[in-house]
């Protein structure tokens, strides 16, 4: 039988068996836990430096959650292309609301224009209104304003009606254009007398006539009183007259008027500067009751004189208890 010789083993084998050994422990004292892993996957900071024999290296390291989360929290720039590209400041170009027959003014700004143009289009009908300071309607209620000082372009409307309410398109003639869309609301402020039409008074108490403002986008300038189509003077030899007028989003205005006399009878109107005017009729009476209120007639009955009312009510409970 013919038997092979071995190769003797090599002298290096230890040495290689040792380097193999210290790799697989360094390997697994540098493998990181999850979490670690996770940061340095999502969120890497690349820094460049040079080693000591001058070549770049290049290493990372984890961002902190901290950097993470105000990064996040930056406001994000208009996305174009070319910084000094135009774009519209919707942040002052708002949604209108205008008053019925009150010139609106719908204003759309654009910064960076440059050699470009603003046109607006009315979307109910898709009809190209103005280019720059061009009209292209018919409808003369519309005009197209522009300050060069400013970027503001504005599409001004004279006399608004309900039926013109809807969008309108601001655009810009960049390619592809750029489109802002502004709502037109037109609405009717509506003046109300609370009791009214008609309100029967007590001679000797207080006239307490109250008129609300509503649906206004804006509170009146001012309101006014009148008494038999006469504006009332605070100031008048009569006294006892007294308004008091709180604005807000319902405005309200209280005329007060003491110790009311057959002279203070008549047609009270409430003129708010913004708004159309209303009216109430007021009778004051002498005891009597009118002709109206005993038909069962819509007139209100105001009185401070609850004595006689009360005593009556107690006399007849007084009664029945004695006769039963």
């Amino acid at each position: 039988m013919r038997t092979t010789a071995r190769p003797p083993p090599s002298p290096h084998l230890p040495l290689l068996l040792l380097l193999l050994a210290l790799g697989t422990g360094r390997c697994a004292q540098r493998e990181p836990n999850s979490k670690q892993q996770h940061l340095e996957t999502v969120a890497p900071v690349v820094v460049l430096g040079a080693s000591e024999s001058g070549r770049p290296e290049v290493s990372t390291s984890p961002m902190p959650p901290s950097t993470v989360a105000a990064t996040a929290a930056l406001p994000t720039p208009p996305t174009t292309v070319d910084p000094h590209a135009p774009w519209v400041d919707k942040a002052h170009s708002r949604n209108v609301t205008a008053l019925l027959g009150k010139t609106a003014y719908l204003t759309c700004r654009v910064r960076n224009l440059g050699n470009k143009t603003v046109s607006w289009v009315r979307h109910r009908d898709i009809h190209l209104l103005t280019v720059a300071r061009y009209t292209y309607t018919n409808d003369q209620r519309f005009r197209a304003t522009h300050n060069a000082q400013s970027d503001d372009w504005i599409l001004q409307l004279k006399y608004p009606q309900h039926r013109d309410a809807g969008i309108y398109e601001c655009q810009v003639s960049t390619t592809p254009h750029q489109s802002h869309f502004i709502h037109l609301s037109v609405v009717e402020p509506k003046t109300e007398i609370v009791g009214g039409p008609e309100l029967f008074i007590d001679r000797g108490s207080t006239i307490n006539l109250t008129c609300v403002i509503l649906y206004s986008p804006e509170p009146p300038a001012y309101v006014y009183w009148n008494h038999n189509d006469s504006i009332i003077s605070y100031e008048s030899p009569r006294g006892g007259v007294t308004v008091t007028t709180a604005r807000g989003d319902t405005t309200t205005s209280v005329l007060l008027i003491r110790k009311a006399r057959p002279s203070d009878s008549g047609q009270y109107k409430c003129n708010p500067s913004n708004a159309q005017h209303q009216t109430v009729s007021v009778l004051v009476l002498n005891g009597e009751l009118p002709a109206a209120m005993q038909h069962g007639g819509q007139g209100k009955h105001q009185t401070s004189h609850l004595g006689p009312l009360l005593f009556g009510a107690l006399a007849a409970l007084l009664w029945h208890g004695h006769s039963s």
